[in-house]
């Protein structure tokens, strides 16, 4: 029973987590035990579970009195996590063009094929695997810095972020973003050992994704009711980045 339990909890923790990505459940809206329940026909102590699971992860806000809700949208820490982001993954990137061997080489290019061959889109929905597959691109590029304690602040700081590279798209509406382009810049620099450029190109790539949240938080319209029905009915291509 008990395992039983543990695998509903796991399901509902998956769903939500996506409905979060997606930009579906949007910044500071209520998580309801009662109706999340009764949605997915389990019990409310496996929906809270769930929800203490995402509440560790930094995706769900657990309030007295107040119960659960989904992540604000805090300029802030998107301002501060970018900030830290551009000085620091520009530095190991750079360390990587100039130590990187052939393999690392190599390994760039192997990463950025299968990145370029997944589909960013499918049935209309951004592609989750997708989103895996970019994670790999980067750390790839990232991995020939030679220096273990950097290489584990970068991507330490990349699991930090990705809530906002999920949001950019149905939250900050980062339309018409020539995302595949930047890619392939950012592995020329690399085979090309051009690191200055490089680090500029990640430099930019990484504020792009703060750009069109910056715009929403500093507006204050970050809650509910917004964000659902624009990044379905918009008619731009879902471009995550």
């Amino acid at each position: 029973m008990a395992a039983e339990k543990v695998t509903r909890a796991g399901t509902v923790h998956g769903q939500l987590r996506e409905e979060i990505f997606q930009g579906t459940l949007v910044p500071g809206q209520r998580l309801r035990l009662v109706e999340l329940a009764r949605r997915f026909s389990v019990s409310q102590s496996v929906v809270r579970e769930a929800l203490t699971r995402l509440s560790g992860q930094g995706l769900v806000v657990a309030a007295p009195q107040q119960g659960f809700s989904v992540m604000t949208l805090s300029l802030k820490h998107l301002n501060e996590l970018t900030e830290a982001r551009t000085e620091i993954e520009p530095t190991v990137f750079r360390l990587s063009v100039r130590r990187g061997s052939i393999r690392w080489e190599a390994q760039a290019v192997a990463a950025h094929h299968h990145l370029a061959a997944t589909p960013i889109v499918v049935d209309g929905r951004p592609n989750g695997e997708w989103f895996d597959v970019h994670e790999h691109f980067h750390q790839a590029l990232l991995d020939g810095c030679g220096n273990d304690q950097l290489l584990a602040v970068a991507m330490g700081l990349r699991d930090a972020a990705a809530i906002y590279r999920h949001w950019a798209h149905p939250v900050g509406h980062d339309y018409g973003r020539d995302v595949i382009g930047e890619h392939e810049a950012l592995l020329r620099a690399a085979v090309d050992r051009d690191a200055d450029r490089g680090a500029d190109l990640l430099a930019r790539h990484i504020d792009r994704t703060a750009e069109g949240l910056r715009a929403v938080a500093e507006g204050g319209d970050s809650g509910a009711g917004r964000f659902g029905s624009e990044s379905t009915e918009s008619g731009a291509p879902e471009v995550p980045v």
